[in-house]
């Protein structure tokens, strides 16, 4: 396995339980918690594609959808 497969996991990971935590906090800036998940689930996605994981991928992709959805409602409308 690539040794960047292991950088995508970590930075989903890390991105990920950072952009849970802004969420729910409920504070005025975690609309940018969705950011936070944007960049999670495409290091995720990344991961799924190169261990050929088709689950992974198509859960990351579906995610991916609902973050730009939370960017746009919470960032830019």
């Amino acid at each position: 396995m690539p040794p960047f497969i292991s950088i995508a996991k970590w930075t989903g990971t890390l991105f990920g339980v950072t952009g849970a935590a802004l969420v729910a906090l409920n504070l005025p800036v975690s609309g940018w918690g969705f950011v936070l998940f944007l960049v999670s689930s495409v290091s995720w996605a990344i991961a799924g594609v190169v261990m050929h994981e088709r689950s992974l991928l198509l859960l990351n992709a579906v995610f991916i959808i609902i973050n730009l959805l939370g960017i746009y409602r919470w960032l830019i409308a």
